[in-house]
């Protein structure tokens, strides 16, 4: 179980993913972020803009210059920053379990905001809600991404968390 926010590293690790595509500088990963996220989520300048100076200074990226563009802190990643993309890269694999927990953490507060008696949170005129058409669309949403990501329609799974784990062999802790 996660104790809260996005798993460690996660903002660090796009990073470099984006800047072995290409050199960047800071604004141009945050809006890259953001896309990635369908506009969901956008890390702020104060997470982005230290981790580019981090990997400097670790010598994983450096600061090239654009005549055309001399306002902006352009950085590449180097060979020592492909080596360190290959190493969290490895360890990502790690981090599924992270993301689930994440994923389904916030639904588990949004649902129980909407149906427990202990949470009074009053309807908005024109705004979102803590409902059920609400959360159905939320659903839908993460069914409609699957099946653009995956490319196949989304088959209901009728294992409990138990048997689902089980038999993919994952330990659910």
């Amino acid at each position: 179980m996660r104790k809260s926010g996005p798993p460690k590293g996660l903002i660090a690790y796009l990073v470099l993913e984006l800047l072995e595509e290409k050199p960047r500088y800071g604004y141009e990963i945050l809006k890259e972020i953001n896309e990635i996220s369908g506009g969901h989520w956008e890390p702020s300048y104060g997470s982005v803009y230290p981790i580019l100076y981090k990997f400097e200074e670790e010598g994983w990226a450096e600061r090239i210059e654009r005549a055309e563009e001399s306002d902006r802190k352009y950085f590449r990643l180097t060979d020592a920053g492909v080596e360190e993309l290959e190493e969290r890269r490895a360890l990502g694999a790690e981090k599924a379990a992270d993301f689930a927990d994440v994923i389904l953490g916030y639904f588990h507060v949004y649902a129980t905001c909407a149906t427990d008696a202990r949470f009074e949170i009053p309807a908005l005129e024109g705004e979102w809600r803590f409902d059920e058409t609400f959360s159905a669309w939320i659903v839908e949403q993460v069914i409609r991404h699957h099946e653009r990501y995956f490319g196949t329609e989304f088959e209901r799974i009728d294992d409990a968390a138990e048997e689902f784990y089980e038999r993919h062999g994952v330990d659910g802790r």
